[in-house]
């Protein structure tokens, strides 16, 4: 690992297999990380019960915690605050790596469809199929995504597809499976129905240790995916033609790329219902940080779509607790005046020819 300058003039970090990393995007996926500690320590503390980090720590070491204290950190707050980072992270890469796919700063995986695909399948075997064990909604929720996904390959045409194809027809299929959706939820049973709208809102009032080591997995996963996936973004970004001309063979790697969000997508769907809007919100604000593109915006989006999520799990437990209000909305409340302050700062950034 050594220090060197890109041929921009900007300092990068060159790590052994030719791989580099730019150091303002280091220093921003440290902001990141400070923040998202900053922001667990502070969600630890937020409740009706009093207690925090330094119960937490004299639990961790031994000593003994009160019912409602070790209920509090155990088994509400930590379970909300990891399931909420991890699919925040999930939903955020996946927004990142369908940007670069369609070429189109407001694809994500609601736009393309993916996250409609999951929501239409769990919701039909909720609704027809009830005694269906809980632990293979993952698999319904990856069949539709995958289902969506194929389609929209079948629909765009091969490889000489452009970008703007791709998300026209992800619109129109997500508008065809949200009026399906809402025909689940308007016709079914009160109690089901209610349910499923909460769940559609976007929630962690279900958090638990069981739905975090079901995440784990597919989190994990994540990892090794924006690895290996990270240089194809980066031609992508190019264009087709440009992407073609330096050798990427298109026919593999957008089948695969659509393939891996999808898995991703609908991991985090079942987990906590869909985080509308998380998906553009999270690369537009960490590339607002920090410019990047390839791995390194994967990875600062992923911090920034979990970051987000923490806050938005704050505000929901804090500041409108007695509204219980689900995650989706206020993520909403907290992400969106963020997303419309930074592209503010940016027309105004490149008005004065920054």
């Amino acid at each position: 690992m050594r220090l060197a300058k890109a041929l921009d003039g900007r300092r990068v970090i060159r790590l052994k297999g030719g791989l580099q990393v730019r150091l303002h995007n280091v220093a921003g996926g440290g902001v990141l990380l400070l923040a998202v500690l900053a922001l667990t320590l502070l969600s630890l503390s937020v409740g009706f019960t009093q207690t925090g980090l330094g119960d937490l720590l004299a639990g961790m070491l031994g000593g003994k915690l009160e019912g409602d204290e070790a209920f509090a950190l155990w088994i509400v707050r930590m379970p909300r605050i990891l399931l909420g980072f991890m699919a925040g992270w999930l939903v955020a890469i996946t927004g990142g790596m369908l940007q670069s796919l369609a070429r189109n700063p407001l694809a994500d995986p609601g736009l393309f469809g993916l996250s409609q695909g999951s929501m239409v399948m769990i919701m039909l075997v909720l609704v027809f199929l009830p005694s269906v064990p809980l632990a293979y909604l993952p698999l319904a929720a990856m069949a539709g995504g995958l289902g969506v996904a194929l389609v929209l390959i079948w629909l765009v045409g091969g490889e000489q597809s452009s970008g703007l194809a791709i998300l026209l027809m992800g619109i129109a299929l997500e508008t065809v499976l949200s009026a399906i959706t809402s025909i689940l939820v308007l016709y079914t049973p009160d109690e089901t129905s209610y349910a499923l709208s909460s769940w559609l809102a976007g929630s962690l009032f279900q958090a638990n240790w069981s739905g975090i080591l079901a995440l784990l997995p597919w989190f994990l996963l994540s990892f090794p995916a924006v690895l290996v996936l990270g240089r194809a973004l980066k031609v992508f970004d190019l264009g087709n033609e440009m992407a073609m001309a330096l050798g990427e063979p298109l026919k593999m790697s957008r089948p695969a790329l659509l393939f891996v969000a999808v898995l991703l997508s609908s991991a985090s769907v079942t987990a906590v219902g869909p985080l509308s809007f998380l998906g553009v919100m999270a690369p537009h604000l960490a590339t607002f940080l920090s410019p990047a593109s390839g791995r390194a915006k994967l990875v600062l989006s992923g911090l920034m779509g979990g970051a987000l999520v923490v806050v938005a799990d704050v505000v929901s437990r804090g500041f409108a607790s007695d509204l219980s209000l689900p995650i989706g909305l206020s993520l909403t409340l907290v992400g969106v005046p963020l997303f419309i302050v930074s592209l503010r700062l940016r027309v105004l950034r490149l008005a004065l020819g920054d």
